[in-house]
């Protein structure tokens, strides 16, 4: 399945934060964007804001390269305001 990801030109991790990180899925985080890292486009969306991305990964190590390899290189987009869902 990693290699599958690899070759994906992009990759769109849709609400990142939903859920708590394990050892196993950290790892894999890893691994997957340190395969893509300067290769391959990954787009990320998420409730939760950068600033707290590393409190959420958990692990101080493995957020500190995680975070290295998907905000050394990226543009972020900040939406404000409410959600469009809910206007009829």
């Amino acid at each position: 399945l990693l290699n599958q990801i690899e070759k994906t030109h992009l990759l769109i991790l849709d609400d990142f934060g939903l859920q708590p990180l394990n050892a196993d899925t950290r790892m894999a985080v890893l691994q997957i964007l340190e395969d893509r890292y300067q290769r391959k486009a990954t787009l990320i969306s998420s409730q939760i804001p950068v600033a707290q991305w590393h409190d959420y990964i958990g692990d101080p190590t493995l957020a500190d390269a995680i975070l290295d390899r998907l905000l050394t290189n990226s543009q972020k987009i900040e939406l404000k305001g409410k959600s469009l869902r809910h206007q009829k």
